[in-house]
């Protein structure tokens, strides 16, 4: 993408008082018309859709978007370019010169010569109305047409900013993206996790890591469950401690977070004011703070004591609910907390068994963080060959996992990964309470409206 000012280098290519004929524009984002600090009246063409039009008896105001960024860019034109096609929703392009704008509103504006109206939209039966804030449940019956207002723009820019950020923060570390497969010649099922497939490449990269849908046939319509959602794995090898692996769970929370922050304020800031107020403040405590570590069995016995009534009864072997998760955060500060050690029975055969612990335990991690719960789940993987073949047995999965064991009877390694649900991520960073919002097409049980 180019930066405002090597456009704005290109745009003085053209004529600094009028536009050549035929006109030899250049396309501009509106977000990089924006970023443009001396504009001289340079051609430019801007296409996108209105978001207001406002017309005085010699002089016609419009804002058009193009979904670049938050704020819309001003165009001005003569009053002779009113008409009823021009209207909040339909889309336009517009030619014309950039240059500094008379209002303290806005730097530029681009004063128009051209404007055409690729698409109309009929404003009466748009389900969107102009300047009205619609509540984002009003807008889930609108998959298809949400992703046009200010708060799911927003929503869905951070969204593409924070996937750019967990990239940014796995390169550095020269890690493996690994791609996953999409069809076979033999059965198969939909994906619950990439982590085994990982554990392979583990075994020739020393950190991988994936990115990518995941699909659970869970029977909830919570806030906070989908059956299609994103989610980011990793796996490191020559990781023998719990504490190495969350420090790179909580590197990647904050390193994300702080890059969001950074390239899109204003759409955090929007939603932080108009759907999570207090958000901001929150936020800012979880960043500033070290992540806290308790044992699952210090968890139980705060619970045990806590004055609060819960649904489910906390006491040793039995998981912990959505319920449990929030009061330990809150316990805790609302700073996120690391949750170690969980009997062996609530984990899969994979993870490490913890030696000389009477409690039977394995060295399994989840963070919880505050309004969501649990964020991220991982372990330490039981590289054992001898420990691994016996849970194998138990669980009678030899067959089917015998390739597994093979990862460790040939050059095995201490290794460990975790994984993060990327929309309870976005949902905890910007206090959007339902997780539908954070998607841009939710699919959960009985619902796939797109």
């Amino acid at each position: 993408m180019l930066g405002a000012r090597r456009l704005l280098g290109a745009l003085r290519l053209c004529s600094s008082v009028s536009c050549p004929r035929p006109r030899a524009t250049a396309k501009l984002r509106v977000r990089d018309a924006l970023g443009v600090q001396d504009a001289s009246g340079e051609c430019v063409t801007v296409q996108g859709w209105i978001r207001s039009v406002r017309s005085q008896k010699e002089v016609l105001f419009l804002h058009v978007n193009d979904g670049s960024s938050l704020e819309s860019l001003q165009v001005v034109a003569d009053s002779s370019f009113d008409s009823r096609e021009l209207a909040f929703g339909s889309s336009v392009q517009v030619q014309g010169q950039l240059v500094k704008s008379q209002s303290k509103r806005q730097n530029v504006e681009l004063k128009a010569e051209k404007i055409e109206v690729v698409g109309t939209c009929e404003a009466k039966a748009f389900p969107i109305k102009y300047k009205e804030r619609h509540p984002l449940e009003y807008l889930r019956q609108y998959p298809h047409l949400r992703c046009r207002t200010n708060a799911l723009g927003s929503i869905l820019r951070v969204r593409s900013e924070a996937t750019a950020a967990i990239h940014s923060y796995f390169k550095p570390s020269s890690k493996i993206k690994v791609p996953e497969e999409n069809f076979f010649d033999v059965p198969a099922f939909l994906t619950v996790s990439g982590q085994l497939h990982l554990e392979v490449m583990s075994g020739a990269f020393t950190q991988v890591f994936t990115f990518g849908p995941t699909f659970r046939a869970e029977n909830s319509q919570s806030r906070r469950h989908l059956a299609e959602f994103y989610m980011v794995e990793a796996e490191v090898s020559f990781v023998e401690s719990l504490q190495d692996l969350m420090q790179v769970m909580e590197g990647l929370f904050k390193a994300t977070t702080e890059m969001v922050l950074s390239h899109c304020p204003e759409d955090v800031e929007l939603c932080h004011q108009f759907i999570a107020s207090g958000q901001k403040d929150r936020l800012e405590h979880m960043l500033k703070n070290n992540f806290l570590i308790i044992s699952y069995a210090e968890a139980i016995e705060i619970l045990k004591q806590a004055s609060q009534n819960f649904t489910f009864t906390p006491k040793w072997g039995v998981d912990l609910q959505t319920e449990h998760e929030k009061y330990l955060v809150r316990h805790c500060g609302n700073i996120p907390v690391f949750v170690i050690n969980y009997p062996s029975e609530l984990k899969p055969f994979y993870m490490r068994e913890n030696e000389d612990d009477p409690q039977n335990t394995v060295a399994a991690v989840d963070l919880l963080v505050p309004g969501v719960g649990e964020l991220f789940g991982g372990s330490l993987r039981e590289e054992r060959y001898h420990v691994l073949e016996q849970r194998l047995a138990r669980s009678g999965l030899t067959k089917a996992y015998q390739w597994y064991l093979d990862l460790r009877k040939f050059g095995s390694v201490p290794h460990g990964g975790f994984g993060m649900g990327f929309e309870r991520y976005l949902q905890c960073i910007l206090g959007v309470d339902n997780i539908k919002d954070v998607i841009p097409f939710p699919r959960f049980t009985h619902s796939c409206l797109l």
